[in-house]
């Protein structure tokens, strides 16, 4: 495997090993394609290593059946690797109309956090995967600051990866990986919708 080699050591008084082992919080943001395809990478990659993963689904409907949580489920029930659980947070893509009110979206979002909240503190998983979570703090649905002092606050070595765009700048401060997906150029510029094996 390739060293890397890191531009700056702190003086934290930490190990290499120590320093290398933190859980990180890690944020996938932007306006260009791949932001929850590069956090299931990464859940692969936990999975691999034993680590128990979470999946909690925010604003995508709940009726979509995506890959990778098709692969996902069936690598957790294989015995092999870590376990996987995939929980889905209601309905409603904000471009998409859907059955229920703004305030029963809302509601799902705020109860999906709570349930994230109450696995942090009992360290249930090794890497949560809260997708398409920036969305529900943009629409003020949850409290951002409920969020950074949650996830700064998060007891044992657990790993949160949000995606979405418009990441609140309150959690890219607190965030210790930031990525920011850029969008070039894209089918949908030129008309074409989203298909199978690509966006799903």
């Amino acid at each position: 495997m390739p060293q890397g080699r890191p531009a700056s050591v702190p003086d934290d008084g930490l190990t290499t090993r120590q320093r290398r082992n933190r859980p990180l919080v890690i944020v996938h943001t932007g306006a260009g394609k791949g932001k929850s395809t590069a956090a299931f990478g990464l859940a692969l990659r936990g999975w691999n290593q034993g680590w128990p993963i979470g999946v909690f689904q925010f604003v995508k409907s709940a009726k979509w059946r995506i890959g990778e949580e098709r692969a996902l489920r069936v690598l957790g029930e294989s015995g092999e690797g870590g376990r996987v659980d995939w929980h889905k947070m209601g309905e409603g893509w904000s471009w998409i109309q859907r059955p229920g009110t703004e305030e029963d979206h809302a509601a799902d979002a705020r109860e999906g956090w709570e349930q994230i909240k109450r696995d942090l503190a009992a360290e249930t998983y090794g890497l949560y995967v809260l997708d398409e979570f920036t969305y529900p703090m943009k629409w003020g649905w949850v409290d951002v600051d409920d969020v950074v002092e949650t996830l700064t606050a998060r007891p044992g070595h657990q790993h949160v990866i949000v995606t979405g765009r418009d990441a609140d700048p309150r959690v890219v401060g607190i965030a210790d990986l930031v990525t920011e997906m850029g969008k070039v150029k894209h089918p949908m510029d030129a008309g074409q919708k989203g298909q199978k094996g690509i966006e799903w």
